[in-house]
């Protein structure tokens, strides 16, 4: 069986609880006479009367005071999952689509500050480097590396970047050699291999060094990995030299695990990009995410370099 039109229900429930359909025309905001002829195209649905009408007053049929109950448990029941839901809404989870090495070497890191300024909300990581569907994919937000080209989303720049050679203080310490870009030659060179789609050479090894004007280096040879966050790991481990780039190396740089052999840096190809669809933003949740996000980049590159964090990027 069809259910009858909602509106006609909906009106029927405020009669039945007041015993008056001007106080139920008050409750919903509409006339007495909308009110009447909803609950009689109820009646004509359903073949039976539903209140007796007397002079000033109306009762409830037996057939009326049965689906009474029934509508007012039903109601009950919208309003109390509503409440619940939107309570998941303003709390809940957020979730966050992220490159591999972003999550692994900057974001995750930081997440203990975001538990610490938002305890009811959970943060689900997806971190993958292919390209979501932040609509049909249940993702909240994206971070992404490139030129910001996202048709139907929001994109705002998140983090700037530089690249440039790191290793470990012991590796460094055993190589005194090195003191100009050219002396890397014959060392084992650690390359970041990810393609970012428009942006391919964000941080590799042959970039850099055309960039600071060194030649007669063959970068040919060497580790490739496709994580910067593993390019990363292997120069913590003494493997050789990695081209990394700030947003990667900012942790370990600071806390001394990786050293810069050289003080040059050139300025990646691409940029960090928050993306996300406009009406998401509109979610508490997000939209602290969001907040704790931008200002976590903030003091990121505090911590670096402002003047060198505010350098153009280069196409």
């Amino acid at each position: 069986m069809r259910l009858p039109p909602l509106q006609s229900v909906r009106a029927f429930d405020a009669a039945a609880r007041h015993l008056s359909f001007t106080k139920a025309a008050e409750e919903l905001f509409v006339t007495q006479g909308a009110i009447s002829q909803q609950v009689r195209q109820l009646e004509e649905y359903l073949g039976f009367k539903l209140f007796h009408r007397l002079p000033r007053q109306i009762h409830l049929t037996e057939e009326g005071a049965q689906l009474a109950q029934a509508t007012t448990a039903g109601f009950s029941c919208i309003a109390e999952e509503i409440e619940r839901l939107t309570a998941i809404e303003e709390a809940g989870v957020v979730t966050v689509s992220v490159l591999q090495s972003f999550a692994v070497k900057w974001l995750v890191p930081r997440l203990g500050h975001f538990r610490d300024a938002y305890p009811d909300i959970d943060v689900r990581i997806h971190a993958d480097d292919r390209l979501v569907n932040l609509r049909t994919e249940g993702i909240d937000l994206a971070v992404r590396f490139g030129s910001g080209n996202y048709p139907g989303l929001v994109c705002e720049m998140l983090m700037r970047d530089e690249s440039f050679p790191v290793c470990s203080p012991a590796y460094l310490a055993a190589n005194p050699e090195l003191k100009e870009p050219a002396d890397v030659a014959g060392h084992q060179l650690l390359h970041d291999a990810t393609t970012f789609m428009d942006h391919p050479h964000a941080a590799d090894w042959e970039f850099w060094l055309n960039g600071v004007g060194a030649e007669g280096v063959d970068v040919s040879r060497g580790l490739r990995f496709n994580s910067g966050d593993m390019v990363i790991q292997a120069a913590l481990m003494g493997q050789g030299i990695a081209m990394a780039r700030t947003s990667l190396a900012a942790l370990d740089l600071a806390a001394g695990n990786l050293v810069r052999p050289f003080a040059q840096s050139v300025a990646s190809s691409g940029a960090y990009y928050l993306v996300y669809p406009e009406e998401h933003l509109r979610r508490p949740r997000v939209k602290a995410f969001v907040s704790w996000l931008k200002n976590e980049v903030a003091e990121t590159l505090r911590e670096i370099d402002p003047d060198e964090a505010d350098a153009p990027v280069e196409d």
